[in-house]
Order: structure tokens, then sequence, then C-alpha cells
């Protein structure tokens, strides 16, 4: 347990100050938008909102600096302290460059988000089992201690990360996906029948470009040369794929395993289960009846609605031990599986 100031309270400074709280954490909370402020104050992000910067890191233990990164490169500049300070910019070699000398800073970066902005959408759920990097740079190991404490106490997992090795890593990972899935979207938007016809395997690889836009270039203009390697690299992927395609069935084929092997690879087996929903109320309802029953653990969902009404269905993926016993359970609810 500690005292923290939260300086921007969007989504993931929302979030992670109802995190904290929910440990025993008291936390400060500031942001040049009083109406952000407010509401994380009334969904329980913060204890004590500050109108002022300076009051808000007044006699805490620990800054969390969660604005976009301009303003954290900013704050970072003018910030008087002797508290131990963090940040969740998703670039860090700036971060960690523009650190005072007389600063104590150990940049961070919680790989977690959402599509919603705002601290409307925070929940202190946010982090749980979501990596989240530690930059040792330069910082005494102490504070590194501390920081990743205050990562395992809500439910975070810490990776320490040199901040060069992070914005390589991230540009393939994170800024690599977003460019990806915005051409994705625009390439389609192109052709006026295809967005009608887009399905679940379409909408899972372009999820992010339904992102809040409003960060996005000044965090890929900060990390240009990585995000520029990882674009040199995928266009190269793309050009030796579409010779294989014309050329090289054999080789494709073995393209294609490779990356389901990796893939499948990356997380624990899921088996997915469709339940066909009517256009009826109380159908969500009888879905919790039969997970309550079951006890199973739901590692994903996802609501495919039709497009006319006519209900949908509902995609749930489980633990192959457990596909069993949630098809069960639905079926005894009356449902019909794709």
């Amino acid at each position: 347990m500690g005292s923290a100031a939260v300086l921007g309270t969007g989504l993931i400074g929302a979030s992670l100050g109802m995190a904290l709280r929910q440990v025993g954490w008291v936390v400060a909370g500031w942001d040049p938008d009083p109406s952000a402020l407010e509401v994380a104050t009334q969904r329980g992000a913060v204890d004590h909102p500050r109108q002022a910067l300076d009051w808000a890191v007044s006699g805490t233990e620990l800054v969390v600096l969660a604005g976009p990164l301009s303003a954290t490169l900013e704050t970072l500049r003018g910030l008087r302290t002797a508290a131990l300070v963090t940040d969740v910019a998703g670039v860090k070699v700036p971060v960690v460059e523009s650190k005072p000398p007389d600063l104590r800073l150990v940049a961070g970066h919680p790989m977690a988000g959402r599509e919603q902005a705002g601290p409307a959408a925070a929940t202190p759920a946010l982090f749980r089992g979501a990596a989240w990097i530690v930059c040792p740079d330069g910082a005494d190991p102490e504070d590194v201690a501390i920081v990743e404490s205050m990562v395992e106490a809500v439910g975070a997992i810490p990776y320490a990360m040199p901040a060069s090795e992070h914005d390589r890593v991230v540009a393939a990972i994170s800024h690599l996906p977003q460019v990806i899935a915005v051409s994705l979207v625009n390439l389609a938007a192109g052709d006026p029948g295809a967005m009608q016809l887009v399905a679940g395997s379409f909408r899972d690889l372009t999820r992010v470009a339904a992102s809040e836009p409003g960060w996005w270039p000044e965090l890929l203009a900060a990390n240009e040369a990585n995000v520029s390697r990882a674009i040199t690299g995928m266009i190269e992927e793309l050009e030796e794929a579409r010779a294989e395609i014309r050329a090289d069935p054999a080789s494709l084929a073995a393209r294609i395993r490779s990356a389901r092997a990796r893939r499948r690879g990356m997380a624990p087996p899921e088996i997915r289960v469709g339940v066909v929903l009517q256009d009826r109320p109380g159908e969500i309802a009888a879905v919790g009846r039969a997970l309550e029953q079951c006890a199973v653990d739901i590692r994903d969902l996802q609501l495919r609605h039709a497009l006319h009404g006519g209900g949908g269905v509902l995609t749930l993926s489980v633990r192959p031990v457990e596909a069993d016993a949630l098809r069960e359970s639905l079926e005894k609810e009356g449902f019909t599986l794709e």
C-alpha cells in the first residue's frame, strides 16, 4: 500500500487509479480537463481530486504520468519532486532522454487498453494478466523494484526491458498492427460491396482500427525509425507471399503452416463454441445461467449480430478440457450450437 498521484485521468490513468485504490492505495488525481477529473472521481478512481498539478504531486510517494506522450514529455521537463516517477507512454526512448538529472524516473508501459477512451470507459480489471514493460535505464534498482511491485499489485506482469528494445519490439507488435488495421479498413472501404460482407476474421484483424485516433500520430512519429523498419519488413513478407501465390504453392503452404504453429504457441489452446441467439428477450440471461452452472473460464467472447434483426451468434472461447461442459450446459438451456 502507498500513495500515488495520477496525472492524467483518461482511460489508463483512471483505470490505474481504480486498481490502486482496490488494493489500498490512496490516490490523488489531476487532469488538464476538469471534466475528465470529475468523471474519474465519480467512478472511484481518485480519493483526492486536485485542481493544480503541484498540489497533486505534493506529499505523494509515486507520481504516474498518464497523459499522451507529448504531455508526458512536457510535464517531465518541469516536474520537481522527490517522489518516484513513472509513466505509461507507448514510446520509451523520448521519455528516458527527457528525464531531468535530479528526478527519480522508472519509465513504464502497460500493454493494455480498449477501443473506448476516457475515464467513463475505465475499469480496474484493465491490467489483469497484461504485460507491463518496466525500463530500468539509469534508474536505481530499488526504484525499479517499487514500480514492479505496483505493477504486480494491480494484477499485471512486469517485464524489465531497456527503452530502446521496448520501442523496437512495440513497433512490430503494436504500432505496425495499428497501421495495418487502418490500411485494411481503408482498402476494404474502397470496394462498395466489401464492407457489407466482413466477418469475424476481418473484424478481429482490424479491431485496433477502432482505437481512439487522437494520440496515434504522435506515437508513431516518435517511433518513426522502428515503425519504418517494421513496415519495410511487412512489405517484404507480402512480396514473398505474392511470389509464392504466383509460382510456388508448396512454399506458400509451408509459410501458412509455420505461421499457424507460431500463432497457436502464443497462448494456451482454446476451443470456440458458437451459440445461436434468437431475437427475443432473455437470451443473454440464459447464456449467463449456463455459464454459472458449468463454471468454465471464458477466455474470449464475440457477438455477431444479424444485420436486419433475428438475433445472431455468440462465440465463447474456453480451454479444450472445458468445451464439453460448456456445450452441455448451453444445450440444457435450449440453445442451438453452431
